[in-house]
């Protein structure tokens, strides 16, 4: 039989394990209620040139936003500008986005220069630290060029000069011509220069923002700072900090994708989205020097490896360079006639090395190599660095050098196979003869032939190969 007191105290430790149980899933259910009711806003910072590191880092913190149902996100934004690609990518993230975006220009000093300004257009908050600036938003001509229109401005300035002797009418006509909007010289410049102009535009005109000033920072690319941008209505708000800003822009209607939003900042949670080492990696593998230099690492590992079958390190290391470089390749802005002529140019620098020209080809590789490299990148924030370039066509040139001057050593050494390499030795005369007789050269036992007379065990020098026969003479006589 059980005892009915332990009966009783095993009903008690049921009860007292239920409670225990039912304690702890009401504790968890109030804490993930608790996390729900919790209003945050997602901050990210965005402190570098806009490409398709920062792109891909952005478009993963909307997501995150909208899985976390955040009130808001603030971007802190200091870049110099960027990839029109990446900018573009951003933009419409933005503006598909179920979450307002806040872009902070900070901390003070900070800039939202060139795509910056467009990001700042297109965001449904526009906010900017005091000592900060935006504009020059002029997109840069194809190949690295100068501003669009830059030569007719010029040509302006010439035609003014003429007219000015010519009288005072045509200088009022031609300064009424400098007074019109610019327009670009070229039919692509006019293309790409328009096309920026009604992109800024429409975004200006969705957030209710100055249209005519954004029009003026892509044909003339002027500047603002924070407190003229918010008096010309570029900027919402002109914030100190953080904080500042959370609590200026509560109750501010922004327009989304689906209508207007009454935004509810105040109280918010802070949480942070830095950059994780996706970003980072992406950011390191895109930056035109290391794509530049990885391309150059992968070639010269194919070649060696190429050259030295079986090695594998030299082949390994270069496959994986070369399938990185040509990954940051693709995703930046590369003017192809340029990685075309650093193509060219190192494969003449290893003919060069594979059959000497006397640095016909060597030469032609280094100067292909450089106009190449210098040629390579589209975009100004992007361009390869100066001395990197100098400095691997020098070392380019030194390698060249270096096998050239062991080609010549070579020729000048002396043969050590074949007949060439027996005249000059010495032999061992192996008995007394005037004319034909037998000598010991390199353990082998040769006919021998002599204008003059030899003695048996004296030394004898080789002055020329008669098919198997040594012509041979006294070793003094020959010294």
């Amino acid at each position: 039989m059980i005892n009915p007191d332990r009966r009783g105290m095993a009903g008690r430790i049921l009860m007292l394990a239920s409670l225990l149980c039912l304690t702890l899933g009401a504790l968890l259910a109030w804490q993930v209620q608790a996390q729900q009711d919790e209003r945050t806003a997602l901050v990210m910072t965005v402190d570098d040139a806009i490409g398709p590191a920062i792109s891909d880092y952005f478009q993963r913190g909307l997501e995150l936003a909208e899985e976390r149902d955040a009130e808001l996100v603030v971007v802190e934004m200091d870049t110099p500008g960027g990839l029109d690609a990446s900018m573009r990518s951003m933009i419409s993230a933005m503006l598909a986005s179920p979450v307002p975006v806040a872009i902070y220009v900070s901390p003070s000093g900070a800039r939202a220069a060139s795509a910056g300004t467009y990001l700042l257009y297109a965001s449904h908050v526009a906010a900017m630290a005091p000592a900060t600036h935006l504009g020059s938003a002029t997109p840069v001509q194809m190949g690295g060029g100068g501003l669009p229109g830059l030569g007719g401005e010029e040509e302006a300035e010439g035609e003014s000069e003429s007219a000015g002797e010519e009288g005072a009418d045509a200088d009022a006509a031609d300064e009424a011509a400098e007074d019109e909007p610019r327009r670009g010289e070229t039919a692509m410049e006019r293309k790409v220069l328009e096309d920026a102009v009604a992109y800024i535009r429409s975004l200006a005109e969705r957030h209710g923002r100055n249209a005519d000033w954004a029009e003026q920072a892509v044909r003339e690319a002027v500047n603002l700072t924070a407190r003229e941008a918010l008096e010309q209505n570029v900027t919402d708000v002109v914030a100190t900090d953080l904080d500042d800003l959370l609590a200026q822009i509560d109750g501010r209607t922004v327009v989304m994708e689906d209508g207007e939003r009454t935004l509810a900042t105040a109280d918010l949670v802070i949480e942070r989205f830095d950059q994780d080492w996706r970003t980072k990696l992406l950011a390191v593998i895109t930056n035109p020097n290391v794509a530049y230099f990885l391309m150059i690492i992968g070639f010269y590992g194919l070649i060696f490896e190429l050259s030295n079958p079986g090695s594998l390190v030299p082949g390994t290391i270069g496959i994986i360079s070369l399938l990185l470089a040509l990954f940051a390749f693709q995703v930046l802005p590369v003017n192809y006639a340029g990685l075309a002529l650093i193509l060219v140019g190192l494969g003449l620098i290893v003919g060069e090395a594979l059959m000497p020209s006397f640095g016909i080809l060597g030469i032609g590789g280094i100067v292909a190599f450089v106009i190449g490299s210098v040629m390579l990148m589209d975009a100004d924030n992007l361009n390869i660095s100066l001395p990197m370039i100098g400095g691997i066509a020098l070392l380019a040139a030194g390698l060249m050098l270096w096998v050239m001057t062991r080609f010549i050593g070579l020729r000048r050494r002396a043969p050590r196979t074949g007949q060439e390499e027996l005249v000059g030795s010495e032999a061992l005369v192996l008995e007394d003869f005037e004319g034909k007789g037998h000598v010991r050269l390199m353990g082998e036992r040769w006919n021998a032939r002599s204008s003059q007379p030899l003695s048996r065990g004296q030394t004898a020098r080789v002055t020329a190969v008669e098919g198997l026969t040594l012509i041979v003479e006294p070793l003094d006589s020959a010294s």
